[in-house]
């Protein structure tokens, strides 16, 4: 597993906003929402992607439990989307390693 897949699994937030984030990952759709989030030309790899999504996430968090006026729970929520459908992405890339008993 990657080191980013760890810090994900161990991120904790307040239920609503994890619950409003699952809804929203069905609909979610890489090359749209990472463009608009990431500013990137093109797509990095999955756990470069959820790398840069913690990040970013861990900044709204700061400002969301300053009750800063710049926080926006919208934004908050596309980028715990993003994050669980990168980490959703990274785990189905990953082949399963068989060891020979």
């Amino acid at each position: 597993m990657s080191n980013a897949l760890r810090i994900f699994e161990s991120i904790r937030r307040p239920r609503l906003l994890i619950r409003t984030a699952r809804i929203g990952v069905a609909d979610y759709r890489r090359s749209t929402q990472l463009h608009r989030l990431l500013g990137a030309s093109s797509l990095p790899a999955h756990g470069t992607a959820l790398e840069r999504l913690i990040e970013i996430e861990k900044d709204l968090e700061q400002r969301r439990t300053d009750c800063a006026a710049s926080y926006s729970v919208s934004r908050h929520i596309e980028v715990l989307v993003a994050m669980m459908g990168e980490a959703q992405l990274l785990r189905a890339s990953y082949t399963p390693v068989l060891v020979a008993g």
